[in-house]
């Protein structure tokens, strides 16, 4: 663990090739790793230099208003493809979960708990997320000639999707289904150009330009990068 500018600091030693250094929403918890031989003080070096930048999105993380916490009851609010329907929470059988009448209706047994009605709810937005994979995903690989081996949708905290350039598999976050398509769209897109541009340079943002000139605004309706990053050079 280091300390720098009053900042506490985990370090974790991988077999990578460069030091990379993280700030992870929602509390600004700082992370570096670093290649497994490097020493103690090599890694301290480079969280040094980056103090100033590190300090601004600490800041910047821990100043944004948490997310509310829901209880999957009746008059919250859900997101969906980048609209808010009101919830309205009925008792039955099975877990269910529907848009009617404006609103998303949640089917849940009698007594259940917060995080049986969150796990349904999860798993609407993985079936409504794969339908719009499944579609969207050929005419992107249409477009580009890339093409992935398989892909799998997953519960990730800070990434909105990841690429295996080795095997080919895709993976792509389930909260995408709450927000706009044009965000799965950007998603999709850069998952794909990551199978023959490994490292975000100044190739893969070409092939961004030229494949999705609206990128960076649809990547901004993702509200920036979910984990500030910077590495070393």
């Amino acid at each position: 663990m280091l300390n720098v500018a009053g900042i506490p600091i985990e370090v974790r030693r991988k077999n990578i090739k460069n030091l990379h250094l993280y700030v992870k929403p929602p509390d600004g918890h700082v992370l570096v790793t670093a290649p497994l031989s490097m020493r103690d003080e090599t890694i301290e070096r480079f969280v040094r230099t980056k103090a100033d930048w590190l300090t601004k999105h600490v800041a910047r993380c821990q100043s944004r208003p948490r997310p509310e916490t829901l209880a999957y009851q009746t008059g919250e609010t859900l997101m969906v493809w980048g609209r808010p329907y009101p919830l309205l929470v009925r008792q039955g059988g099975k877990a269910a979960m529907a848009l009617s009448g404006g609103a998303a209706v949640l089917t849940a047994r009698p007594g259940s708990t917060a995080a049986q009605r969150e796990k349904a709810v999860r798993e609407w937005y993985r079936r409504m997320l794969k339908a719009e994979i499944e579609r969207r995903l050929p005419a992107w690989e249409a477009a580009t000639g890339l093409r992935a081996t398989s892909w799998q949708t997953k519960a990730m905290s800070t990434r909105w999707g990841t690429c295996n350039p080795k095997t080919g598999k895709l993976w792509f976050n389930v909260r995408l289904a709450e927000k706009p398509p044009e965000c799965l769209h950007y998603i999709i897109l850069h998952e794909l150009l990551h199978l023959t541009e490994r490292g975000h340079n100044a190739r893969f943002y070409g092939l961004m330009d030229r494949y999705m000139p609206g990128w960076r605004e649809r990547k901004a309706l993702l509200n920036g990068k979910i984990t500030a990053r910077s590495s070393e050079e």
